[in-house]
């Protein structure tokens, strides 16, 4: 069994004078991020790796959720940001196989995308939202639309 959560980057700075790529978390943002951590945590959802998108919001994000569940850095992979559904399933497709429990950190609109996709759900993906998604597949290849099973959605606010 295969298990992948979703992340959406926690609430970033929308005015600034800096590329979209290089946007900083806002402060309640980060506030956010610590928050869904702990949840995790006590909830015993801890993945085993973070794969992140390398943009400023989503890799601080990633670390925060790495910081807060003792795990490593994440690893940032290039393709997440403003990636498409198809381009998610692709990351999903090819991630390492030795982990069975993996969170992404990524960016709306691919993240609600590819959670419907992967399993039906309708959901309002908000900032620092996690969405825990369980596969009967054996790896990660075998991983397309309608074969996940949603079995964990919260945000800060929910």
């Amino acid at each position: 069994m295969k298990k992948l959560l979703l992340i959406r980057h926690a609430k970033a700075e929308k005015e600034t004078s800096v590329k979209d790529i290089e946007r900083p978390l806002k402060y309640i943002g980060i506030q956010d991020a610590a928050f869904m951590a702990g949840k995790l945590k006590d909830d015993s959802r801890i993945p085993q790796i973070i794969v992140s998108s390398p943009a400023l919001r989503t890799k601080t994000t990633a670390e925060i959720f790495a910081d807060h569940l003792l795990l490593p850095d994440p690893e940032l992979n290039k393709a997440i940001y403003e990636a498409s559904q198809q381009t998610l399933l692709r990351v999903i497709n090819q991630l390492p196989a030795q982990y069975n429990f993996i969170a992404l950190v990524g960016h709306n609109p691919g993240i609600s995308q590819i959670l419907y996709y992967l399993t039906g759900e309708v959901k309002e993906v908000h900032t620092s939202a996690i969405a825990e998604i369980d596969f009967e597949a054996k790896d990660w290849a075998s991983i397309s639309g309608g074969t996940g099973k949603l079995v964990y959605f919260s945000w800060p606010k929910g």
